[in-house]
């Protein structure tokens, strides 16, 4: 591995940004109100050393904050769209005005590189753009087709939930704070988050910036705690649920929810795949399989974790990418001199270091990386390509979360899409080949909620116009699109009948009104009638 660092670890003890170190941050936890708990510590990952002390809500703290969310909502929803829409566009503005400090918190507390950072920025802009500049028609009431053409008239409309409850991960901690809640609320709905204490700030941060672009106080609100302390007055309490983490808290999540026969939405883990054909691009496909592996660390839902390179092109493609994996910027910089940084918690460093080591015990070989980077900081682990990952191995199946991916070499594309879909996910994939109609032919027999022709993940996520979610363990529902908005609300239909009721009028028996029908139901069809 030859990565390389800006600076030695001696230096980094005292590597804070200034929005950290001038106490711009720490005031962002005055956001958090009322916060009875014990306070908790929260380290960098770049050098351990601490961010910080951040206040925690206890189940009494997030009963008010419900109350008051719902004492806001009705008023909330009054307030017409539009002008709801022009919040988020100010919203919008201000993100990508001042970036670099929300780049330098994010970095602070997730310990990404800049690059990957920046992502983030952008996802947030565009989601509040285009949800801003279509909720309205998403919103507004749908003529339906009537039972009796011309007698029945039907509409439907569009209610808020009422309280939405959001709880966001760590590793994307702009992005999915910003982006779930923008939709909830231009619904119409008041939102209460809870943010990973990790990346608490980060959430205050665009919580803080919302209410400078004119959003209500108590109509988005954050809470911080352990989920086992607060986690059931949130489920319990909320109208309806929007989860991003793990399957296994996924699972335990919408069994709560469930229970509570509220409806919920969840993006959780992946094992994600990518095809290389033999006619792939060669150099856009290595630089695409880097992003695709190792953005943000490998701690990315939607990150590659298994390669199948066909035959024809395996022998100059893998050298290629290993070298390019070999030759990536590894290191602590708020700057855009990284390729890659940090994992963000000792518990992910020992987890991929614990999938490399069995892998190679149970016979797969090393070809870039495999080991963890003291040296760089406390959580820096480098860049890991493997080869002949058995079945047996704990990576063959289990999601990782990091920056680990296994390559395989296939020979029938048949059979490297039955072994890509041979997973309980089903999150994303990616698909490299030149001939676009085969692509597209490929991508609709992967089972994944989305398929990157010739790009790793960003066409298919940052394409907010469409649906992005997963199927199987990966997920229930959609963010994005219309759906992204629409499963925030509750859909009503309201229906008119003119001049007659549908039953037998006077002096008609039953018996001839059905055959009346029968016969009208028969020239419906003939018609063309929907």
């Amino acid at each position: 591995m030859t990565a390389t660092q800006t600076r030695p670890l001696r230096a980094l003890s005292g590597l804070l940004p200034e929005i950290v170190t001038s106490g711009r941050a720490a005031a962002l936890t005055d956001l958090v109100r009322p916060a009875s708990g014990t306070p908790v510590e929260v380290t960098a990952p770049y050098t351990g050393t601490s961010l910080g002390t951040l206040p925690q809500c206890t189940v009494e703290d997030v009963e008010q904050a419900f109350t008051r969310a719902r004492a806001a909502q009705s008023a909330w929803a009054a307030v017409p769209v539009k002008q709801k829409a022009a919040v988020f566009l100010r919203l919008h503005d201000l993100v990508l005005q001042r970036q670099d400090e929300i780049l330098d918190l994010v970095q602070a507390e997730n310990g990404k590189s800049r690059r990957d950072a920046f992502l983030e920025v952008a996802d947030v802009a565009n989601t509040a753009r285009y949800y801003a500049r279509t909720a309205a028609k998403l919103l507004e009431p749908q003529r339906r087709n009537g039972m009796l053409p011309g007698l029945t008239a039907a509409r439907e409309l569009r209610h808020p939930k009422g309280v939405v409850t959001i709880i966001s991960p760590w590793n994307y901690p702009l992005a999915l704070a910003g982006g779930d809640t923008i939709p909830a609320l231009l619904a119409g709905n008041t939102v209460v988050q809870k943010p990973d204490n990790q990346t608490a700030l980060t959430a205050l941060w665009v919580l803080a910036l919302a209410r400078e672009a004119g959003l209500p106080t108590d109509v988005w609100q954050v809470v911080l705690g352990r989920g086992s302390v607060i986690g059931d007055t949130l489920i319990g309490r909320g109208d309806y649920l929007m989860f991003t983490g793990s399957t296994a808290s996924g699972r335990s999540v919408a069994a709560q929810a469930a229970a509570r026969l509220i409806s919920s939405s969840m993006e959780l883990g992946g094992k994600n795949a990518m095809l290389v054909l033999d006619d792939a691009d060669l150099d856009r496909a290595v630089e695409g399989a880097v992003r695709a592996c190792f953005s943000s660390s490998g701690q990315l839902c939607i990150s590659i974790e298994r390669m199948y390179v066909q035959d024809g092109i395996y022998d100059r493609f893998v050298p290629a990418f290993v070298q390019a994996v070999k030759d990536m910027k590894l290191g602590a910089a708020y700057d855009y001199s990284m390729t890659m940084g940090s994992l963000t918690s000792t518990t992910q460093v020992e987890v991929v270091q614990a999938h490399v080591d069995d892998a190679v015990a149970h016979g797969a070989t090393v070809l870039a990386g495999g080991r963890a980077r003291p040296d760089l900081g406390p959580m820096f682990f480098e860049p890991t390509v493997l080869v002949d990952t058995p079945p047996s191995a704990q990576c063959y199946a289990e999601e990782t979360f990091g920056p680990l991916v296994s390559i395989y070499r296939f020979t029938d594309v048949e059979d490297a899409i039955t072994r890509a879909n041979d997973t309980e996910y089903g999150l994303n994939a990616s698909i490299w080949t030149k001939d676009t109609r085969r692509g597209y032919e490929l991508a609709a027999r992967l089972h994944a909620g989305t398929v990157n022709l010739n790009e790793a993940f960003a066409a298919a996520w940052g394409s907010v116009d469409a649906p992005m979610g997963g199927m199987g363990a990966s997920g229930l529902g959609r963010r994005h699109g219309s759906e992204g908005l629409l499963k925030y609300t509750e859909a009503q239909t309201v229906a008119r009948q003119r001049i007659t009721n549908i039953a037998a009028p006077p002096g008609i028996s039953d018996a001839a009104f059905a055959k009346v029908l029968t016969v009208g139901l028969s020239a419906l069809k003939k018609l063309g009638w929907k």
